[in-house]
């Protein structure tokens, strides 16, 4: 079985890195990755798409990208499921990314992030 997801797209707003349990860095992120074809009224789509990134992914994606950034990120798709206050529980899809690769022209000289365990 193979799980793997590439997504090109602007990060919609500034990243941060949080320190969770054990110290581990984590940046939750947001992604808006425009769709390749024409609706029925001629526009294209945007997708908002939520991403986590971890440790040194984390770290260089808020020390070299802002909203507005163009990236390429590299990872897995994954259910993450929240409690509701009415004892309900939703499911959703997000990308573990494991891989970043800075696409915007202010930002060439960035470190790619390297491959990690997330």
């Amino acid at each position: 079985m193979l799980n793997q997801v590439t997504l090109i797209g602007r990060l919609t707003h500034d990243p941060v890195v949080k320190t969770i349990d054990e110290g581990k860095k984590v940046s939750d992120i947001q992604i808006a990755v425009q769709r390749a074809f024409k609706n029925m009224e001629g526009l294209y789509e945007t997708d908002f798409i939520s991403c986590s990134l971890w440790q040194g992914s984390a770290e260089i994606i808020e020390n070299y990208c802002k909203k507005g950034s163009m990236i390429a990120i590299r990872g897995r798709l994954q259910t993450k499921k929240v409690e509701l206050s009415n004892e309900k529980t939703v499911s959703f899809l997000e990308l573990v990314g494991e891989r970043v690769i800075h696409l915007s022209s202010t930002f060439k000289n960035a470190p790619s992030c390297p491959e990690e365990d997330a």
